[in-house]
Order: structure tokens, then sequence, then C-alpha cells
């Protein structure tokens, strides 16, 4: 009696799955989907109708600075980092008055601001106060990797610019002297993980920086009183030519300056990293196999390249209600 039981309940169970299964669909029912993250509320048609020119004019106005100065587009790459890497996406790095993060001492080597006040002036004349200047630091950063030779990538907009800049906050962005482990979780503090960590550390491909900062590899690397064993001999005694003051400027990347390509990872494999934060990707075991990657696939870093900046541009956006649209880049509107 027990067993017919048993299988009386397994046949109902069955015919009811069954029934189940061959329920009709209702076609007409829609799937609401509610974004979790503020970037999943960014939009590649959010100018559209607003106002349709707008990425045009970015790319118009970055291609004529980056012709007139080519170093214009790793500046442009980099001021886009900084803002990101404090307060996330929300362009504080323009806001310029005492105390603010482009005020700090980390920040006294950024450029480029003239070339965001310029796009802003201009769409201010054709759409006020409509697009963001965290949008179009972004759509520049973007722009300046294409005309340096990069990939291009579809940048979604609907950034709002934030109204808080702090300079003491600004301190917590890599100054290339840290280590790898600080390196990833500073990265991983703003939802980005170690592929993101060697793959933006590629747009060193192009740029320069002071020799202030790397001074301590040439001569008293960790206290030592003696260079950075990790550098290449031939090109320690290049760079103590070229770095007479700590003002001088030295390409990061010595071989190809000028072209956005994987010679950088390369570099790092000969021992001619210039950054004590680039070199040590090599060195380190958990960077080390995205670096060799790299270096023997090009195709490879442009692909990840798209995805890590499409990654870096969503961090702790502001959207909706959130933040405001400056009609100046270098000020928080009145209220």
């Amino acid at each position: 009696m027990m067993k017919k039981c048993c299988y009386l309940t397994i046949f109902v169970l069955l015919v009811h799955l069954e029934l189940l299964a061959i329920q009709p669909v209702n076609a007409t029912a829609k799937r609401v989907v509610v974004p979790q993250n503020p970037a999943d509320y960014l939009s590649l048609t959010y100018y559209l109708n607003k106002c349709p020119d707008a990425e045009g004019i970015i790319q118009q106005k970055v291609g004529a600075w980056i012709q007139r100065d080519f170093t214009l587009a790793a500046s442009l790459i980099r001021l886009h980092f900084h803002d990101c890497a404090v307060r996330g996406c929300d362009a504080s790095i323009l806001l310029n008055y005492k105390g603010s993060e482009r005020s700090s001492y980390v920040s006294s080597t950024l450029r480029a601001f003239q070339v965001i006040d310029d796009i802003k002036a201009e769409l201010e004349k054709r759409c006020p106060r409509t697009v963001s200047c965290a949008d179009i630091l972004t759509a520049a950063a973007r722009d300046a990797t294409v005309f340096a030779g990069g990939p291009f990538w579809e940048v979604p907009f609907g950034r709002k610019d934030g109204r808080i800049s702090l300079a003491k906050e600004a301190e917590v962005v890599p100054q290339g002297h840290e280590n790898v482990t600080a390196l990833i979780e500073f990265f991983q503090t703003k939802g980005l993980n170690i592929l993101d960590l060697v793959t933006l550390s590629g747009a060193h491909t192009i740029g320069r920086c002071t020799c202030g900062t790397i001074l301590n590899r040439l001569y008293n690397f960790n206290g030592t009183k003696n260079p950075d064993p990790s550098l290449n001999t031939s090109y320690l005694n290049l760079l103590k030519k070229r770095c007479k003051r700590s003002t001088d400027l030295v390409y990061l990347d010595v071989i190809t300056p000028r072209t956005f390509d994987t010679v950088f990872y390369t570099n790092l494999q000969r021992k001619v990293g210039l950054l004590t934060t680039d070199q040590e990707l090599y060195s380190d075991e958990r960077t080390l196999p995205f670096v060799e990657a790299m270096a023997s696939q090009p195709f490879l870093f442009q692909n990840q390249f798209i995805v890590s900046m499409t990654n870096l541009g969503n961090v702790q956006v502001l959207t909706g209600n959130e933040g405001e649209i400056r009609a100046n880049c270098n000020y928080v509107n009145r209220r």
C-alpha cells in the first residue's frame, strides 16, 4: 500500500511539472530590470536628443589640441584616471580652488585642463547646462586614445558632476613608487581587478613624467645610496644623462614614445620600465602572466584596454538627481 502511495505521489508530481513545462508563455509580459550599479543608468544614447553633436564636438576639439601638442593625449588619459581615482568619475579633479584635488601636490603635474575648458565652452554655446564635465572628460580620454593610435570604444553617458573636491583625498592616487600589493588593493577599492591594473598601466606606452619621480631609482633606491638593481644598466646611464634636474621630462616608453602599442610591456621584460610601479608588474607573480600576455599579443591588449577603460569610466559615477551639470567645469554651480 505504501509503495502504491509513493508511486502515486511521484506520478502526480511529474504530471504537475509537465503541465508547468507546457504552460503558454505570456509574450506581452515584460521583465523589469532594476539597475544595481549607478553605472547601469548610463546610456549610449543619453545625448541623442538633448545634444546630438556632443560627441562630435568633443572629438573635434580633442583632435585639434593633440594636433598642436601630441603630449596632451597622454595628459587627457591621465587626467581622467586621476579624476576617477578620487570619489569616482565625477569631474572633481577639475574644480579649481584652494584645497581642491587640483591644488594638491600630487596633482601638480596634471595637464590638459584647458582642453576640457575649451570643449565645455563650445558645448555651453550649443547645449547649455546639458553635457556634464564628467562625461566630457571621459569621452576626451577615449578620443585622446584614438588620436594616439589606440582603439575606439563606445562611451555611455549620463554622469553628473560632483560638488566636493578635497586635496587630502588626492594623496591616495598612486604616484609611481608603490609596490604591487598596494596597487592591487587600491584598484580593488575602485571595483577594478588585477587585469585592469596591468592593462591601464599600458597607457604608459605614451606620455612623460618628471625626473623627480624617478631620481631615487637612479641614485638612492630604498635608501641604499645605490641605483635600483632592476634597472637595465644602459637605460640607467641614459636616464642619468637626461635627468639633470628634477623638473626635466623623460618618456615613459623610451622606445616608441609617440605610438600607442605594446612596447611598454616588452620594455618591462628588458628591465627598461621607467616607474617602479611599472617595472614591478613584471617581477610579481600575480601580474607577470598578464604582462607577458600583453607583450606577445597586441590584439589582446587593444581589446582589453577597451574593457578596462570602460570599467574605469564607470567607477562610482553620479547619476540621476545626484550631483549637477556644471556651467563651468572649474566651479560648482551657484545655488
